[in-house]
Parts: C-alpha cells; structure tokens; sequence
C-alpha cells in the first residue's frame, strides 16, 4: 500500500510539473488517503503484535 502511495505520489509531482493541476491534485489527495490508511493499519499490526506477544513454544 505504501507503493501505490509513492506512485500517485511520483504522479501527482509529474503532472504538476507538466501543468496538469487537476490531475495532480486527484492524485496526491489519493497519495495521502493511501498513505494515512498504510500508517493506520500499520499501528494497528503493531500494537497486537505487541499485545500477543512472542508467545512460549517449547
């Protein structure tokens, strides 16, 4: 997920270089979206990785 917010991200930069406004406004207000997602579900896997923990396997 992190990929494709890089990739809008490279896009949303292209397109505002070529002139293109409102492509590169859509795509970095999807970047971000992707981005905030990732960080969410990111937290999430490591707050119940530590709420698990390792666990004892003998």
């Amino acid at each position: 997920m992190l990929g494709w917010a890089l990739t809008f991200l490279v896009v949303a930069l292209i397109a505002a270089v070529l002139g293109f406004t409102t492509i590169a406004g859509a795509a970095i207000g999807v970047a971000k979206i992707l981005f905030f997602v990732f960080l969410v579900l990111f937290v999430v896997s490591l707050v119940m990785s530590l709420v698990r923990g390792r666990g004892t396997s003998l």
